[in-house]
């Protein structure tokens, strides 16, 4: 299994190519054509909408037979990228052809690892409730009352969820009791979104009754997981074996799940010597006590922000375009029940995660303003997740390293539990995969590891992250691996240029990459791929 079926095909068209005895026919026109840049954007964007299933009357098509076909014409996508030769192309180009083949592996990687269509109930989300992979056309509700033609497309939409969610059963033929447990969960979730639309849409009859439908049909699919989940089997994880598949030809790491296992526990325990060791130098200082007012909290905020800002451009990490430009004053501070972990670092000192958030936001404004056919798309299957974190991460922990904390003792402790929780759902994503725990074992421990008790015993932030970690391998470990990766790679580039290293030179050139596989920004930074 470890060995891409790209392989295998390639290999197949070599013999093949034996049988010629060796005579070496000149390349035709179509051959040329066919082995350009131009054609490979062409089979990508071919590539983009194949990678939805077939929809029958509003119902997408997951059915066995239509998922064999599927990865039936993925195979043929993969012959047909495979035969495409790139000898002579510039790097650029042939990171691009690797970008492309990283995203039909990771379609492969659903078809023989994930299954999700088969074994995950919560896949068939049929109203969409929050970020993650679920089935396609899942249906994102409006919020508030809608118009006439947006009432007339919803209501369609609506009427089809009954028949989805029938065709869901039969083709659960291997359901596994995790997911269902997730699927229990976030149906009610669903139902609760529902509810919601139709209070807000009580004046349209006919509206309200597609919405009912639909409302009960999820009812009864929830009744039917509580049902069946006792006799279903466990082991959500796509296994050790997988997981090191998806590493090599999907993500492009140069690791295996035990060196990320490894990795992420050595992270773990580095944050918290360091939180215990900042706490200590900083003993007579005065301790960040969280805000106790919405006036604090705003307050706090707008004042972390409007330094954040200060310092970015003064510090030159990277060129900061004219583009990016300091995000308004918040005057909100939403707090009900029980305080979860981010509301804990956010009302003692918002910088670290404010800064984060800007890193996905740059990341999002540059590729807005991307237009190369390939590196310009948003990219698929978490590609571009480890890269994603790395420079967010990138904003917390470059610009701590350039003293954006300096004049606020506490926020080093701070900053350093963030890590170790970061470090907690890392290992708790690998050892779910690899079916060392379930859904429930990993709760508890990233609950257990985090540092003063700052998850609580219902966590939507926590529920959340191992949801979307069971669905998306990787995700957990991105905030891990992604800062070392890009680490590595400054040293490595440091070491090729020497005294001429310099850091916004080298920041601006990860910039232009875009966001994928940091073995192929090595790539294109230097020549070769990260090992």
């Amino acid at each position: 299994m470890k060995k891409s079926l790209v392989n295998l095909l390639f290999f197949s068209m070599l013999l093949a190519g034996c049988a010629t005895q060796g005579v070496t026919q000149p390349a035709s026109s179509d051959t040329q054509e066919a082995n350009t840049h131009e054609a490979l954007v062409e089979l990508y964007e071919e590539f983009r909408s194949f990678r939805f299933p077939e929809v029958n009357d509003g119902i997408p098509d997951y059915t066995p037979e239509a998922m064999e076909r599927q990865y039936s014409g993925l195979q043929q996508m993969q012959q047909r990228l495979a035969a495409i030769d790139t000898t002579g192309w510039p790097i650029a180009e042939q990171v691009d052809y690797r970008v492309v083949e990283g995203e039909m592996r990771g379609l492969e990687f659903e078809h023989i690892a994930k299954k999700s269509w088969e074994r995950d109930p919560a896949f068939y989300a049929v109203i969409n409730y929050q970020f993650g992979p679920k089935m396609h056309m899942s249906l994102s509700l409006p919020g508030g009352s809608v118009s006439d033609q947006n009432a007339s497309q919803l209501e369609t939409r609506l009427e089809a969820i009954p028949r989805i969610l029938e065709q869901a059963r039969v083709n659960l033929t291997d359901p596994i009791a995790d997911h269902a447990y997730i699927a229990i969960y976030t149906t009610q979730r669903q139902i609760g979104r529902v509810e919601s639309f139709i209070d807000s849409n009580s004046d349209r009859a006919s509206l309200v009754q597609a919405a009912e439908g639909a409302r009960d049909a999820i009812v009864e699919y929830r009744q039917w997981l509580i049902d069946t989940r006792p006799s279903m089997r466990n082991g959500a994880g796509v296994g050790e074996e997988m997981y090191d598949w998806y590493l090599e030809h999907v993500a492009m790491l140069p690791y295996t799940w035990q060196e990320l296992v490894t990795l992420s526990q050595r992270e773990y325990e580095r944050a918290v010597a360091g939180m215990n060791l900042m706490k200590h130098r900083y003993r007579h200082s005065p301790k960040l006590e969280p805000a106790q007012s919405r006036e604090e909290y705003v307050e706090r905020y707008n004042n972390a922000l409007a330094h954040y800002y200060r310092f970015l451009n003064s510090v030159e990490l990277f060129t900061v375009p004219d583009f990016i430009e300091p995000v308004g004053p918040v005057s909100n501070w939403n707090r009900s029940g029980e305080t979860d972990y981010f509301a804990h670092v956010l009302d003692r000192y918002p910088l670290p995660l404010s800064a984060h958030g800007r890193g996905h936001d740059y990341d999002a404004m540059f590729k807005a303003r991307d237009d190369r056919p390939i590196r310009g798309q948003s990219r698929l299957y978490f590609l571009d997740g480890v890269r994603q974190e790395a420079f967010a991460i990138g904003q917390e922990k470059f610009h701590y390293y350039l003293g954006l904390v300096d004049d606020v003792p506490g926020a080093h402790e701070v900053m350093y539990n963030l890590k170790a929780f970061r470090a907690a759902r890392a290992v708790a994503d690998l050892k779910m995969h690899s079916n060392e725990m379930t859904f429930e074992e990993a709760w508890d421990y990233v609950v257990d590891a985090t540092p003063y008790d700052w998850i609580p015993e219902d966590s939507p932030t926590l529920w959340h992250d191992l949801e979307l970690y069971m669905h998306s391998p990787l995700y957990g470990v991105g905030y891990v691996v992604g800062p070392i990766q890009i680490e590595k790679l400054m040293t490595e580039v440091f070491m090729e240029r020497g005294e001429e290293f310099n850091l916004t030179e080298f920041m601006d050139e990860f910039l232009a990459a875009s966001p994928i596989p940091l073995s192929l920004i090595s790539l294109e930074m230097l020549g070769r791929t990260q090992h």
